[in-house]
């Protein structure tokens, strides 16, 4: 587990990073439930996030994995404080600022020692407060938990679908008369907050939510509920279903020319395709989706009415996503109060 791992206070287990397990690592073993936190990183906050340092993530994976040495576990003295409570101390938003004074190095490079984490300052209620705080906000993690893992079977449930058709049908035809791409740009004007006359917009962190930004709609280019594709970076290649926003300039919109196809079975036909274009990427230091060689892949012809299936697959995880959209908000919104006490929790149940 690398810092890039730790995404929206969860770890993002990597597919393609392992190691071979050995004795020596016993000492950086983690498992389900333990808490880390990243020593190292980008120190810069980005509206309600914070980029990499200080930042603090929850395993909730069953599986054992292995720490980066830039990464620090943190275990509670279980006598006097509890483990849940312990994490959403630690990612209460008003408390991010204050680790910020604890850190040292660079603006480019900041760090945090094991000492300086250990010399911060909890806020240690009864252990009863802190189970019923802590049952309140897991409740909602743990829902939050459920609907990613329905969109991961959702997910894994088309794919197969696809590649069904790929395997069976012989009738194809290639994008290059399906689709045509419409390049983004990078507004002027960006803010962390919304504002009349300003839309979301839509960057990579902000469709893995991670990060909200909010832009001027002037002379933009809009989208809603069409398929985006990364153009530039690391991530080219990749597709995503957007929201209504402003498409930025590191996105194109995927304009679907032909009606006899629709965008979800489109979209997923292009995440099939996704290593395939990330493969034949152009450019040296950055990476840039070669259009042409999208153009010319072909897909299976298959009719409406199959098509339309994908349709309501992908409307089954965008309401799950809509729904993790609307209790994170509720979680943060509960976080501060909670912890503050302003919230009477006598009726709450252990």
């Amino acid at each position: 587990i690398k810092i890039g791992n730790l995404k929206n206070n969860r770890v993002i287990i990597p597919s393609d990073v392992k190691i071979k397990e050995n004795i020596k690592f016993k000492d950086y073993v983690i498992k389900k439930n333990d808490i880390l936190m990243a020593l190292t990183g980008d120190p810069v906050f980005k509206g309600n996030i914070q980029t990499w340092v200080g930042r603090t993530s929850i395993y909730v994976e069953d599986k054992i994995s292995y720490l980066n040495q830039r990464i620090c576990k943190l275990i509670p003295n279980e006598k006097i404080l509890i483990n849940d409570y312990l994490y959403y101390w630690l990612i209460r938003f008003d408390k991010t600022y204050e680790i910020a004074g604890l850190f040292r190095g660079s603006a480019n490079q900041a760090n945090i020692s094991h000492k300086e984490v250990g010399e911060m300052l909890i806020d240690v209620p009864s252990l009863t407060i802190q189970r019923k705080v802590s049952k309140v906000l897991s409740n909602i993690d743990n829902k939050i938990d459920l609907n990613n893992k329905i969109n991961k079977n959702l997910q894994a449930m088309a794919s197969n679908v696809i590649n069904s058709y790929f395997d069976k049908c012989d009738d194809r035809e290639k994008y290059n008369g399906i689709i045509k791409f419409i390049k983004g740009k990078k507004p002027k004007d960006v803010i962390d907050y919304y504002e009349v006359g300003y839309e979301k917009y839509l960057t990579i962190a902000c469709l893995n939510g991670e990060e909200n930004k909010y832009a001027n709609i002037d002379n933009m280019f809009m989208t809603d509920h069409d398929i985006l594709m990364v153009m530039d970076g690391a991530s080219s290649g990749d597709t995503y279903f957007s929201t209504y926003g402003i498409v930025g300039s590191t996105l194109s919109k995927i304009e679907i020319i032909n009606n006899n196809y629709i965008p979800e079975y489109l979209f997923f036909t292009l995440k099939k395709y996704k290593n395939d274009i990330q493969r034949q990427t152009t450019g040296t230091a950055i990476p840039h989706t070669n259009k042409n060689i999208v153009l010319n892949l072909e897909i299976p012809k298959i009719n409406m009415n199959d098509q339309l299936w994908f349709k309501s697959i992908l409307y089954k995880i965008l309401q799950n996503n809509e729904e993790n959209r609307n209790l994170s908000q509720l979680r943060d919104t509960l976080l501060p109060k909670l912890m503050n006490g302003e919230i009477d929790l006598s009726k709450v149940e252990l």
